[in-house]
């Protein structure tokens, strides 16, 4: 049998695993199969590449030597696909703009769009800054739009380039029939006897609000994680309070309050891979996402002060940790993007 790469990734993962059954709950297969396969390998590298025990397994001396080489072998062909990949598409035409779900996305497509018209402009969207970072370092998007939490780095920190498009103080979104709905701005604390409902995500910005309560002196009792719309909806029934970007858009039924202090801060970035052929169009799209930004935040914004200075309070919030809804609005809800 001659030794091919699923080979070596077989041998790294049950290496990284410690088990072979948790390598074969990673890899997709039967144990019984992963095990065969297994020998398979070891008779190819003529000996044995792990020491199997009741505590799962060890590598060898030679299993050291064929891991040492595949963790070498196996990022720098990953890597010469991507290269491959971006070599290839590196002649089309065009923009292919990848963006977590939020206002700035479609406000960036639409000033490429009329700076450049006829040019092609292609968006994929996932809750998962990992997901489009990946996309862009693999030459499959030539941008990335996305958030980052604080300061905390961005997915892909070594592979791509990053700016930042701005930062904004992260807004609590309330019905306009909240009590607090009419401040200008609202303590954390004040909110330590709500739901609260926020979008999913893979960064540290949930861990990051947990803190942010805890220093105000509490901890939240319930959090709804759900999609945007079934978050605004929550929102406008009372069932919660939710946390949303300063770009918020206007929403019926809802209002966007920044919290005092700021404990939470959003930073919006812009991705590229410095060796693709887009790189050199990276100053033009970080510039059309900036006035994109502003435009959103103006927007919003506009939209706040208003609803403070004609809002009329009614009603109580809730004070048991998932607090009763109050009555549905007969408006029909609008999707919006956090």
């Amino acid at each position: 049998m001659d030794l091919e790469l699923r080979h070596l990734k077989i041998v790294r993962a049950v290496a990284d695993a410690g088990s072979l059954t948790r390598a074969a709950t990673a890899l997709g297969l039967a144990q019984p199969a992963l095990s065969a396969q297994l020998k398979r390998i070891e008779r190819a590298l003529g000996g044995e590449l792990f020491e199997r025990g009741r505590d799962g397994v060890r590598t060898t001396a030679l299993g050291e030597l064929v891991l040492e080489r595949a963790r070498v072998l196996l990022p720098a062909l990953s890597e010469l696909q991507e290269e491959a990949v971006r070599f290839a598409r590196g002649g089309a035409a065009g923009y292919r703009l990848g963006g977590t779900h939020g206002p700035l996305l479609g406000g960036l497509v639409d000033r490429i769009a009329h700076q450049e018209p006829g040019v092609p402009v292609t968006t994929s969207t996932s809750w998962s800054e990992r997901e489009i970072a990946q996309g862009v370092a693999a030459g499959r998007l030539d941008f990335a739009l996305v958030g980052a939490c604080g300061e905390s780095a961005p997915p892909e920190p070594g592979r791509l380039a990053w700016l930042e498009v701005a930062r904004d103080p992260v807004h609590v979104m309330l019905a306009d029939d909240h009590p607090l709905a009419r401040r200008a701005e609202i303590e954390l604390a004040e909110l330590a006897a709500e739901a609260w409902t926020d979008v999913p995500g893979d960064g540290c910005f949930g861990d990051c609000f947990a803190a942010a309560c805890v220093r105000a002196g509490f901890t939240p009792a319930c959090v709804y994680e759900t999609d945007t719309a079934s978050c605004v909806h929550l929102v406008q029934v009372g069932r919660a309070v939710g946390l949303c970007r300063a770009t918020f858009p206007a929403t019926p039924g809802v209002v966007a309050r920044p919290l005092a202090g700021s404990p939470l801060v959003w930073r919006h970035l812009l991705g590229w891979h410095p060796a693709a052929p887009a790189a050199a169009r990276a100053p033009g799209v970080l510039a059309h996402a900036r006035s994109a930004h502003a435009e959103a935040l103006a927007r919003s914004s506009g939209a706040a002060q208003a609803a403070v200075a004609f809002s009329i309070t009614t009603g109580t919030s809730g004070t048991s940790p998932c607090p009763p809804a109050r009555p549905v609005r007969t408006a029909a809800m609008e999707s919006t993007t956090s």
